[in-house]
């Protein structure tokens, strides 16, 4: 086979290729675009579901009523503090766990599968285990325990409903964080330490110096994918809180809830929808360059 033919073989079979993608790649966007633009087209649109015969184009005046709506300043904060609780929980327990479980000599399998199960736990039924089992104030576990050393009840979802919140969803989490981890600890150089342990390097000097930096990736990874799933917690809101008491556990993705399904007002949902979506992409984008400096380092 001549160059020649050979190059016009290899040209053929990208242009095949191309064409097969085509579907999926077509599929993929009609899937994504056309949800998104009928939202923007509705975050213009002033369309109450108990006026629906008035709808009307009302230009930005969703937008401006949504930023001045303090309730939109608060949703915004709640999502940044639980975001900000899980990805802390779950970092520094996901590393201690992995540490312990790495260190173990015997049972790493079952160790294994016991602390990946809490992950494959619905969000519904997590949330009303942690309600109605562990935080419940009379009868909970956590109440029995706080009793057994002379603590008063404590009502963890009327005092401290967002950190109630933050701590369910971390239980959740935790789960990945720690494989991950696990997995990149299975993959540090055992020459590398026994070499820093004959030159008598500490615990702590090792932790710090080898396994911190060797865990910078995944510690990365587990920071952006967890950031942009946490940007939609509701189900663990909608049955502990209900977005309460007052706005207090109201984040993004419940206002949207709020807005669209108890006012019945679809501009204003569409509006926080667009502006969560925004949000979303700006964070991804950040955390996206992160990964690709780690990587490059």
């Amino acid at each position: 086979m001549s160059p020649t033919i050979g190059k016009t073989g290899a040209a053929r079979l990208n242009s095949v290729g191309r064409l097969m993608l085509v579907p999926s790649v077509g599929a993929l966007l009609t899937w994504m675009v056309i949800p998104l633009a009928i939202t923007i087209w509705l975050s213009f649109q002033d369309y109450r579901l108990l006026d629906a015969d008035q709808r009307h184009f009302a230009g930005l005046a969703n937008y401006r009523g949504l930023f001045a709506d303090p309730a939109f300043a608060g949703a915004i904060l709640n999502t940044l503090l639980l975001i900000l609780f899980v990805l802390a929980a779950t970092i520094f327990g996901g590393i201690l766990i992995a540490l312990l479980v790495e260190a173990a000599r015997i049972g790493r399998s079952l160790l294994r599968v016991l602390i990946i199960s809490p992950f494959f736990v619905m969000p519904g039924v997590s949330a009303l285990l942690w309600k109605n089992l562990l935080m419940q104030p009379i009868s909970g576990l956590l109440g029995w325990l706080g009793g057994l050393i002379g603590l008063a009840p404590f009502d963890w979802f009327a005092r401290q409903p967002l950190l109630s919140v933050s701590i369910i969803v971390a239980w959740e989490w935790l789960p990945f964080a720690a494989l991950v981890f696990l997995t990149a600890l299975q993959s540090f150089d055992a020459e590398q330490k026994e070499a820093a342990q004959l030159d008598g390097a500490s615990g702590l000097s090792m932790f710090r110096y080898l396994t911190l930096p060797h865990l910078a990736r995944s510690i990365t990874i587990v920071i952006m994918m967890e950031t942009i799933f946490l940007l939609s917690i509701f189900a663990e809101i909608f049955v502990t809180t209900g977005g309460g008491p007052g706005t207090a556990t109201t984040n993004v993705a419940y206002l949207i809830y709020t807005r669209a399904l108890l006012q019945y007002d679809v501009g204003a949902a569409s509006a926080a929808g667009v502006v969560a979506v925004v949000i979303a992409n700006v964070i991804a984008f950040l955390f996206a360059r992160a990964v690709g400096r780690s990587l490059d380092s």
